[in-house]
């Protein structure tokens, strides 16, 4: 996983899973960054994660707190086999 994070500062992965949902948090006590998922120019090499969150995920957002800490989630249902739809 490929994260942009300030030098120095750590970042946590959690991953939450329900018989529904799978649930992503990203936590990283960036607080200074804009989170709107906006297409970088064409020849940057990073840049395009919210644009992928906002595409894959069923649900997604930003908790902020306490400063400078925020926590990205995203969630995707998911379906059983047997389902169809």
């Amino acid at each position: 996983m490929l994260h942009g994070h300030v030098d120095g500062r750590d970042f946590a992965l959690l991953l939450h899973l329900s018989p529904e949902t799978l649930r992503i948090e990203l936590v990283d006590t960036r607080g200074d960054k804009d989170l709107e998922p906006t297409a970088p120019p064409w020849y940057a090499e990073r840049g395009r994660g919210l644009l992928l969150v906002a595409a894959f995920a069923d649900d997604w957002g930003v908790a902020w707190g306490p400063a400078p800490r925020k926590t990205v989630w995203a969630e995707v249902r998911l379906r059983r086999r047997d389902q169809r739809g």
